[in-house]
């Protein structure tokens, strides 16, 4: 290299005699660099970045281990050679002599193997220069990403797994049901691994009836359906978010919703819709809630109730309570059952042997 030419990619002219060694960086630049290109299945093959493409394009060598990558036939279809074999740190650093680039397409780990092989042979001192090691993310994750590998999975289970093969959403439901309280009790425990793993259990329920959908032969829906309807109900009912509506409190928000829902449904009651099959308070909660902001009569003390003693009182006095305190903003169900572990943790106290 003379004084004329021009500075080599990763190199710096600043006291540069040409001499072996003189220039770390000049003696980097001869090496060469090598370029480690993730990419994510969860992408469609083709879609790479721009400097990805730029990489490959410009490239002596381009380098693959894997012969059913994704990306392989429209590189190929781009006119970009590849060549699929498993790369070796020795016959890279060879490979980048005399300020040559290898790309090495990997999978999204990023190729930890040859990395840990570049490594050692670093450390040896066999070599007197290696190549510059870059990473260059060709495609990633948006958020999200990961639920096509759920999908993929289900697929999966349900063609070959002969229990989830035969399920129905009838037979499942119970399980929808469980899985539900058992996060709920999550929440409350406040144990973060808990809730992630509880959410997972439901968002399997999810899945899996969406999956058992398909099959339908007169009304068949998939996960994109269901994902489709609850992003248009989503923007539907958040006009202060996706439209021209303003709110600026929480309640206006609430308004916002019920009156979207109301227009959306054209029910000739506000108690339409209410499942009756779910728990009992929180079925009176909902009801109140309901008659609450429909400003319908809520139920009080100076209502008549049954007889003293009798199933139906208690069950008034209840709804009453729970009137009470979803008014006040407090989930009666919530407060029943914290209330309800605090009793049982004095059922455990009273139980233990004295200290002696």
């Amino acid at each position: 290299m003379t004084t004329d030419d021009a500075p080599a990619r990763g190199t710096t002219t600043d006291d540069n005699d040409g001499s072996p060694g003189a220039n770390g960086a000049n003696g980097a630049a001869r090496a060469g660099r090598i370029v480690l290109l993730t990419t994510t299945h969860r992408v469609a093959p083709g879609l790479l970045s721009w400097p990805a493409w730029q990489e490959l394009r410009d490239a002596d060598l381009v380098l693959c281990r894997d012969a059913g990558h994704p990306q392989l036939p429209y590189l190929k279809d781009a006119g970009v050679t590849v060549e699929t074999r498993d790369p070796r740190a020795t016959e890279l650093v060879a490979a980048c002599a005399g300020d040559r680039s290898v790309v090495v397409l990997s999978a999204a780990d990023g190729e930890p193997r040859l990395t840990e092989e570049l490594a050692a042979l670093a450390g040896s001192g066999r070599v007197t220069a290696l190549p510059a090691l870059e990473l260059l993310p060709g495609s990633y994750d948006l958020p999200g990403a990961r639920l096509l590998d759920l999908v993929q999975v289900m697929d999966r289970v349900r063609a070959e797994c002969p229990w989830s093969a035969t399920q129905t959403s009838a037979g499942l439901a119970r399980y929808g049901v469980e899985e539900v309280y058992e996060l709920v009790e999550a929440i409350e425990s406040g144990d973060a691994a808990e809730i992630r793993e509880e959410l997972g259990d439901v968002l399997l329920q999810v899945i899996f009836h969406a999956r058992i959908a398909e099959e339908n032969p007169e009304e068949p829906f998939d996960i994109d359906d269901v994902a489709a309807g609850i992003v248009a109900k989503l923007v539907r009912r958040h006009p202060h978010v996706f439209g021209d509506a303003h709110a600026e409190t929480p309640e206006d928000v609430k308004a916002l919703w019920f009156a979207a829902k109301a227009e959306e449904k054209r029910r000739e009651s506000v108690t339409d819709g209410v499942p009756l099959s779910q728990p009992g308070l929180a079925l009176a909660t909902k009801l109140t809630a309901r008659a609450r902001h429909a400003g319908l009569p809520l139920p009080g003390p100076a209502e008549p109730a049954a007889p003293a003693g009798r199933a139906d009182d208690y069950g008034y006095r209840l709804l009453v309570l729970a009137a009470e305190a979803e008014a006040a903003g407090v989930d009666p169900e919530t407060a029943l059952r914290g209330a309800a572990r605090a009793y049982r943790d004095t059922i455990r106290a009273a139980e233990r042997p004295p200290a002696r």
